[in-house]
């Protein structure tokens, strides 16, 4: 990721919890604008109305009128580019499971240090998703015991392809994979785009979670 401002719509019903946000955020270096929404509804009323689309959204689960979930599948369908990264207070491997599944780039759990945001910021702009330190031990180990995994899936991956994967759940970027791998960006990209058609899933951050339910990753 370069060093280019990230602008930023914190989409929050709690109006302090919001405005906390909105204020923590101006202090980091990395954010541009900053707008808010009070639900999924006026955070697509929004979005129509800014000239530029923001890169990335702070998301929570639950809010009135439309909320964390819905709107995930409307930003996801009429704008693929932006980023979503959900904020919430619950931690349940099925629900993260899920909310990957519909598109998300990252969780980030309320009660997380300021550091951890301003990380999971960089994280989800550079490698497309992030998980809370607090969910990617116990958590993310539950994925393998309460979430099914693809059972009967035939997988055929090739030698690259799983080298390419591992080193993305390393969290590397498509240029320092091309350099470890002796390969261009846009070879390694490639490779990206095949394993997301051959997993069935939306994102990097889907493509995480799948290689650790169905052991393709360790962690």
């Amino acid at each position: 990721m370069n060093d280019t401002k990230v602008d930023i719509v914190v989409t929050d019903d709690h109006k302090l919890f919001r405005k906390g946000m909105v204020a923590l955020l101006d202090d980091f270096e990395i954010v541009g604008n900053i707008y808010e929404a009070g639900n999924g509804n006026e955070l697509l009323e929004l979005l129509e109305k800014l000239e530029k689309e923001p890169e990335l959204v702070l998301l929570d689960i639950n809010m009135p009128e439309m909320d964390g979930v819905e709107v995930t599948g409307h930003l996801r369908k009429n704008y693929p580019d932006i980023r979503i990264l959900i904020l919430s207070m619950e931690d349940t491997p099925q629900l993260v499971a899920h909310l990957v599944g519909e598109g998300v780039n990252g969780y980030l759990l309320k009660n997380a240090e300021p550091d951890e945001l301003e990380l999971a910021i960089k994280k989800v702009m550079k490698n497309d998703f992030f998980f809370s330190g607090s969910l990617s031990g116990a958590v993310l180990q539950g994925f393998k015991k309460d979430v099914p995994t693809d059972s009967g899936l035939k997988l055929k991956l090739t030698k690259r392809e799983n080298q390419v994967l591992k080193l993305i759940c390393e969290e590397l970027t498509a240029t320092e994979i091309g350099e470890n791998l002796s390969l261009s960006a846009r070879t390694i990209e490639g490779h990206k785009y095949n394993l997301l058609e051959k997993t069935n899933t939306k994102n990097i951050a889907g493509l995480v979670i799948f290689a650790i339910k169905n052991n393709l990753y360790k962690i």
